[in-house]
């Protein structure tokens, strides 16, 4: 799969696959993130895996005393000609590279009322009743593609278009921890209390964000997430449970 290497600064680099969103591209930007987890280079700091791209951070001075000598003389003090010769010999190894089957999350939902007041409106956005949008919201395996908007907030592939609708000409200004929303054809659910305009259409006792543990993300990219509904009495004695 053909890719290119740009330069994000002065410390950065980002290697792009396209600009189209599909599985095949997720593959590769799996496996590429996996490759650098699993041998990092002297001098990465950081690797993001995004839709179509992955960032690469690395530390300049350590990268140009380790690798100078893979590249011209005329280029060893630049370090994005150093760490893009080292990347380009990575990306050619790529198909020899495995990825972990993906881990299934479920992720309790209690739908509608208080925890959910959209639901009706996009239940009649989509000529449906409550129960359709649910059963249907419930029936789906949705890729994660990737993190990002906020800690623990995953971009989430494979919502049917039965149950799309617009996000809210008026965004609120604090929504609850644990909302599942859908804007568009996407859905997903606020990691911790943010503003936001999606539809809101229910919410889970689930914490996504752990910020005491490692990774403090309770999703990853390359996870399959299945929504669960729960009643409201088994969201309270979940929300009573010790996390």
């Amino acid at each position: 799969m053909l890719y290119e290497l740009k330069p994000l600064g002065d410390s950065a680099l980002v290697v792009v696959w396209g600009d189209a969103i599909s599985l095949d591209t997720h593959q590769r930007v799996r496996q590429f993130t996996a490759y650098l987890e699993e041998q990092p280079f002297v001098g990465l700091i950081e690797c993001v895996p995004a839709f179509t791209t992955v960032t690469v951070y690395y530390d300049c001075w350590t990268v140009m005393s380790q690798y100078a000598g893979l590249v011209e003389p005329e280029d060893r003090q630049f370090p994005y000609a150093i760490v893009a010769a080292l990347l380009n010999h990575m990306l050619q190894e790529l198909e020899a590279v495995p990825v972990s089957p993906a881990r299934v999350v479920e992720i309790p939902v209690c739908y509608g009322d208080d925890l959910g007041p959209d639901l009706v409106d996009v239940a009649a956005h989509n000529g449906l009743d409550a129960e359709e949008v649910i059963a249907i919201h419930t029936s789906a395996d949705y890729l994660v593609y990737m993190l990002g908007f906020a800690p623990g907030f995953a971009y989430l592939g494979g919502m049917s278009g039965a149950i799309a609708a617009p996000r809210r000409q008026t965004p609120r200004m604090a929504i609850p921890a644990g909302t599942v929303g859908i804007a568009g054809d996407q859905t997903g659910v606020y990691p911790i209390e943010t503003p936001g305009g999606w539809q809101l259409i229910g919410r889970t006792p689930q914490p996504l964000f752990l910020p005491g543990l490692n990774p403090p993300t309770m999703l990853q990219a390359g996870d399959i997430v299945r929504f669960c509904r729960i009643s409201r009495e088994q969201y309270e004695q979940w929300e009573e449970k010790p996390q």
